[in-house]
């Protein structure tokens, strides 16, 4: 009887019209909280680009300050110097004092650098998609990190086809711009460097690129004192085609540069190459990859071919990945080639569902070279790439 009477005062109060109307009031109540909630999770996830570069100036000199200390125990690593690179039976000279001319151009060369790395990243048609809203609003829970990839290098190889092709796996968290930070903004401190990462989920490896690290002095020891476990990739290209492209970077421009016949001899009539013109020190990998095997194993380099990032993209992305430690995602189903450019293209970019092409400073038409000049090039990189490809273990066809 008691239950009976107990079963009938619950249905009477949940039969209730105003029982009904405050329970549908609270089920809305708190459908909007969870909307709200993920509304405020998702915007705090767009900061804009001033507010970071401005943060980043702000507490860059602060930043310094702290970690001047943190750093101290590693100063005598920082500068300490590899061992003396045996030089290959060729006419290779030590660059010596650059002129004031010499110099002008290097200086030309890096502002060429920088404008071309801020087309890539902002010009207008060519701009990199943004990340979809979804990834904006999982990557608002996670964290910066410092990388634990980096690639390094080399300029003209490839690097950007290679990271905008990264980027579409879901576990790869990138910086679009190159931060420079391992030659150019050292003395910021690493929170600087940090606060220049995107944010990533536990499982996601945060990831730059900045190609002159590979001819800097200074930055493997640099990087190894972040990280000894950093993996770090490089492309790297057939010398020569390398530095061919390098001037044409420059051409485009400085149209009033001296001819890269003129820039590649010190000596015209002897065949002396100028080894102190950066197009050319660029390409003589073996000496730059000694200055790296002094801080880390060659288990921890990988070496993309940059010849076939464009014949077979979907096998070199398969190495990459491995190399990683990522499931193999990036496949043949992501790339179609585009006959006008020469080079693949996205099927789908990151966040986007439309195609995508690097911008128009990739893939530039390379002016005609006296045969003669490519043939004396390719004659003074062939013992740099012989003992290449035996550091490496690999024979990357460049002879």
């Amino acid at each position: 009887m008691e239950y009976s009477l107990i079963f009938h005062n619950l249905y009477a109060f949940w039969s209730s019209p105003v029982k009904k109307k405050l329970i549908l009031l609270s089920i809305m109540f708190l459908i909007w909280v969870y909307m709200l909630y993920s509304c405020v999770g998702y915007c705090s996830t767009m900061p804009s680009l001033v507010v970071e570069s401005y943060r980043g100036k702000e507490t860059g000199s602060a930043v310094g300050k702290r970690t001047e200390s943190s750093r101290t125990d590693l100063v005598s690593r920082l500068l300490a110097k590899p061992q003396p690179w045996e030089d290959i039976e060729s006419d290779y000279e030590e660059p010596s004092i650059r002129t004031a001319a010499s110099r002008d151009l290097l200086n030309n060369e890096l502002d060429s650098d920088r404008a071309e790395d801020w087309d890539e990243m902002h010009g207008e048609h060519q701009r990199a998609p943004e990340p979809s809203a979804m990834s904006s609003f999982s990557n608002g829970s996670g964290s910066k990190k410092l990388p634990q990839a980096i690639i390094i290098g080399v300029k003209k190889g490839g690097t950007r086809a290679l990271l905008e092709f990264l980027r579409v796996h879901p576990d790869i968290r990138a910086v679009g711009a190159e931060p420079h930070f391992f030659d150019r903004n050292y003395d910021n401190g690493l929170e600087w460097y940090r606060e220049l990462m995107p944010k990533t989920l536990e499982g996601q490896i945060t990831m730059e690129k900045t190609p002159s690290y590979f001819v800097t002095r200074e930055a493997p020891a640099r990087i190894s004192a972040m990280s000894r476990d950093t993996k770090l990739i490089v492309v790297v290209r057939d010398p020569v085609t390398r530095a061919i492209s390098d001037y044409t970077q420059t051409l485009s421009k400085k149209p009033d540069i001296p001819s890269f016949e003129s820039l590649t001899f010190k000596n015209r009539t002897t065949g002396l190459i100028d080894t102190s013109w950066s197009a050319i020190q660029i390409g003589i990998y073996a000496k730059h990859l000694d200055n790296w095997l002094q801080y880390f194993p060659m288990e921890q380099i990988l070496f993309v071919s940059g010849e076939r990032l464009i014949s077979d993209p979907a096998g070199e992305l398969g190495r990459v990945q491995d190399f990683l430690g990522l499931k193999r995602i990036i496949t043949d189903k992501h790339f179609y080639f585009n006959q006008t450019k020469g080079f693949p293209c996205l099927k789908k970019a990151e966040g986007s569902s439309k195609p995508h092409c690097l911008g128009k400073t990739k893939g530039r038409t390379h002016p005609n070279i006296n045969p003669e000049v490519v043939q004396r090039l390719r004659d003074f990189y062939r013992p740099f790439n012989m003992k290449f490809y035996q550091m490496t273990g690999h024979n990357f066809g460049w002879d």
